[in-house]
């Protein structure tokens, strides 16, 4: 029988075993000679007050017994005797993949963009050219989005699937093991690309296919189900089942679906700023003037108000991090954040966002699929516009925004294409605009000093979810009016990060070997 106890440290006592194991004794009211094998299970910071303390949950095996450390991935050979199409390899594409290899059925993806190495070099030009490629960059390619914007791994959708498989299967390909301790586990985009790389040859080992510069051009449906794809405008691919995997970002995938008449919907999404202060500040604030203590790590925040009827929020917090630039087209400004596994630079970052319903958009109509999407594009040009048609990004200072005069300087940040000195309220739309100023004086009352001209806000945030939904039915998992396509993942609108994509392209094989077997 397992016992699970919780206790209060210090966080210089995490280290300290021959402690923790006697004060879990003391909690479980067990004898040292009771216990057979014990355990960290999770651990946490509860920085609500001071001083500072480490929440830690332990597990204690009775004398007698064992742990039980089953196998986390059991992969089978594949052959063709059973397929799925798998487009994109982000991690709801490579997840998918994984578990078609448990389940004995031979996975073929199709990723538009190039391999986790040749995508460095588009993302170099990016930075250094502002170059954007289309087709490869921090949304496209392989491992998606996540492989080069964090690897951030908490997700609130218990719900949705096990999120300790997933975890476990993380540690498998390379992770290190803390993901599977701490309450906000964190790979970092330093460590990501070696662990997707150890995944697809694994997926190709075991008989699977794994394609890169493969974009869908196309689908052939027949009787309301789905008989092909077409590859690169050339290559045409009978199927029967296809997991569409696509991200946030595949907007000609939007497109393209919408053109074939079949139903995707206007979805809520959120949109915003990202804010850089001094990571050194935010350790200041949230660990209550302690701003070097070398047992805790860098801090975080999570902040939420409610302004004029509708949410603003924190959005991929990310100590220790970098802004990157996100866009997938050039005539367009995006950014995100990401952290490597350290945490070690000197800025933190964060997306503050307004939540956005289609309904409250200028042009809203029920039946235009593309409301949502069209303001997120309007936005992220005027940007670009505003910056000089490069792909710097307008910033300004925070509390000259809130007090809409334009920064007469800036100061350094971590966005390496560079900063345009502009006055956030004539690019961003009012309706975002007001409510973000509104929120940061709320934020800098509850974050003493949160609210700073030493802060920087770099627009936009734009790519938080995916602007468009394709539905599918809540059983199945297949598209309502097309049988044979699953959408998948962020960009059908089912996911929100690594975990919870990671988790849905499960859940998507799930349902097609449920499928087969009923057949």
């Amino acid at each position: 029988m397992i016992i699970l106890v919780q206790i209060s440290i210090l966080p210089h006592q995490l280290d300290d075993k021959e402690y923790l194991f006697k004060e879990g004794l003391l909690k479980a009211k067990l004898k040292e000679t009771e216990v057979g094998e014990w355990r960290i299970r999770k651990r946490s910071i509860d920085a609500r007050k001071k001083p500072v303390k480490l929440q830690v949950q332990l597990e204690f095996w009775k004398t007698g017994e064992r742990r039980l450390d089953l196998p986390p991935f059991k992969p089978q050979k594949v052959s063709g005797d059973q397929e799925i199409i798998i487009i994109g390899a982000g991690p709801a594409g490579i997840y998918a993949a994984l578990r078609a290899l448990e389940a004995g059925i031979k996975p073929i993806i199709f990723e538009r963009g190039k391999d986790v190495r040749e995508r460095r070099r588009d993302l170099a030009k990016i930075n250094k050219e502002q170059n954007v490629n289309p087709e490869s960059n921090y949304c496209f390619g392989e491992g998606g989005a996540g492989t080069y914007s964090d690897g951030k791994l908490y997700t609130r959708s218990k719900k949705r699937g096990n999120v300790l498989k997933a975890l476990e299967w993380f540690v498998h390909f390379g992770a290190d093991s803390d993901i599977l301790v701490d309450a906000h586990p964190h790979i970092g985009t330093n460590k990501l690309p070696k662990i997707i790389t150890a995944m697809r040859e694994t997926i190709i080992n075991q008989g699977g296919e794994v394609h890169f510069d493969s974009k869908l051009t196309d689908f052939q449906v027949e009787n309301d189900r789905i008989k092909a794809i077409q590859i690169n405008a050339e290559k045409w691919q009978p199927c029967e089942h296809v997991i569409l995997a696509t991200g946030h970002s595949a907007r000609d995938i939007f497109y393209l679906l919408h053109d074939k008449k079949i139903k995707i919907e206007a979805k809520p999404f959120a949109l915003g700023v990202r804010a850089e202060h001094q990571q050194a500040l935010i350790n200041q604030i949230q660990y209550h003037g302690a701003q070097d203590n070398p047992y805790l790590p860098p801090a975080t925040y999570s902040l939420v108000e409610q302004v004029d009827g509708l949410g603003v929020y924190s959005f991929c917090m990310c100590p220790g991090g970098i802004i990157a630039p996100c866009a997938t087209h050039q005539e367009e400004v995006v950014t995100n954040g990401w952290s490597p596994s350290k945490r070690n630079n000197p800025y933190a970052n964060s997306g503050i966002v307004v939540s956005v319903e289609p309904k409250h958009l200028p042009n809203y109509k029920p039946d235009n699929p593309f409301v949502s999407l069209d303001f997120q594009k309007m936005v992220e040009r005027k940007c670009w516009e505003a910056a000089g048609k490069t792909q710097r990004v307008p910033a300004q200072r925070m509390l000259d925004f809130v007090e809409g005069k334009t920064s007469t300087d800036l100061p350094k940040t971590s966005y390496q294409p560079g900063i345009v000195s502009v006055n956030l309220n004539d690019v961003l739309p009012p309706m975002i605009a007001i409510r973000l100023q509104k929120a940061f004086i709320v934020f800098g009352k509850k974050m003493k000093g949160y609210l700073t001209n030493d802060a920087i806000l770099h627009a936009p945030e734009s790519r938080t979810s995916s602007p468009v939904s394709i539905p599918r039915d809540a059983k199945t998992l297949e598209h309502i009016h097309v049988k044979g396509l699953y959408p998948c993942g962020e960009g059908a609108g089912y996911a929100g990060g690594i975990m919870s994509a990671a988790i849905d392209g499960i859940n998507c094989v799930d349902a097609i070997v449920e499928k087969i077997k009923v057949v």
